[in-house]
C-alpha cells in the first residue's frame, strides 16, 4: 500500500508541477502579446506553438474579439487553477488515505 500511495503522490506533484509551469507560459505568451515580438525568434515560436493548441478551441468558444482583447488565457488559467485545486488535492489526498 506504501507503493501506491508514494505513486499517487508522486503522479499529483508532477501533474502539479505541469500545470504551475503551463500557467506561466500562458502568462509569458499573454504578456509578449501586449509587444511585438519578433515572430522568428525561438522562443516567440516556442510559446506559440505549445499555448495555441489549447487557446484556440478557448478562443472559438468564448469569442470575444469584439471587445478588442483576448480573454482566452485568463480562461485557460483558471481551469488550471481548478484543476490544481481539484485534480492535485484529490490525488493528494488518495495518496494519504493509501499511507
Amino acid at each position: 500500500m506504501f507503493i501506491a500511495g508514494n505513486f499517487i503522490e508522486a503522479v499529483a506533484t508532477v501533474v502539479d508541477m505541469a500545470l504551475t509551469f503551463y500557467m506561466w507560459v500562458l502568462i509569458v505568451r499573454a504578456f509578449l502579446s501586449w509587444v511585438n515580438p519578433d515572430p522568428y525568434n525561438p522562443i516567440v515560436q516556442f510559446l506559440y506553438k505549445v499555448t495555441e493548441p489549447v487557446l484556440y478551441p478557448v478562443r472559438r468558444a468564448i469569442g470575444g474579439y469584439g471587445l478588442g482583447i483576448d480573454l482566452s488565457p485568463l480562461v485557460v488559467i483558471l481551469v488550471i487553477v481548478f484543476l490544481q485545486r481539484f485534480l492535485v488535492a484529490t490525488l493528494q489526498q488518495a495518496a494519504q488515505r493509501l499511507h
